[in-house]
């Protein structure tokens, strides 16, 4: 499988870490961020390349490429909003909309709350465009009792909804 993250803003990046981190390693993961900062420390592990968000011309900017999924984890309310809007100024948004155009699965975990009514309108016109909106969400009924199982739930319904195959939490029987 060839998966694209993209990592914009600031917090929650810990949670885009970990998604890396559990990721099953035969996942050919292709990695965005929108801040300069060295976020993922331990990459040499992972089937990983690593792009610069101001090369549109990536290969991941291409439906030919083939990448079946896509994540953006955090989500910034200003990407979502391009997303929505069909703007395509940096890698992020360009490979948000070939991901779109091809029909292949986008995932978004929008970050910041409470939501107004323009995230809310935007996340309603990509949801009716089969984008996964999927803010980090506590299940309480998962019934964690620490953080890390709480984020280990988060990023295993994320795997679930991109079709990744885990077992980071207890399944409801």
């Amino acid at each position: 499988m060839k998966l694209t993250l993209a990592i914009t803003g600031a917090s929650g990046t810990n949670l885009a870490k970990k998604f890396i981190e559990y990721l099953p390693k035969d996942i050919e993961l292709h990695l965005i961020t929108t801040n300069h900062a060295k976020i993922v420390e331990h990459l040499e592990e992972k089937n990983v390349t690593i792009h610069n968000n101001k090369n549109i011309g990536a290969s991941i900017a291409s439906g030919s490429f083939g990448v079946d999924a896509m994540a953006v984890i955090p989500c910034s309310m200003n990407t979502l909003a391009k997303i929505s809007c069909g703007i395509a100024d940096n890698l992020v948004t360009r490979s948000a909309s070939v991901v779109l155009k091809e029909q292949k699965k986008l995932l978004l975990a929008p970050r910041e709350m409470p939501f107004s009514a323009i995230p809310l309108e935007n996340m309603l016109k990509l949801s009716r465009l089969n984008v996964i909106i999927s803010p980090p969400v506590m299940g309480y009924y998962s019934q964690s009792e620490t953080i890390e199982e709480m984020e280990r739930f988060i990023i295993g319904k994320w795997y679930d909804s991109l079709g990744i195959k885990n077992d980071l939490y207890k399944r409801w029987s």
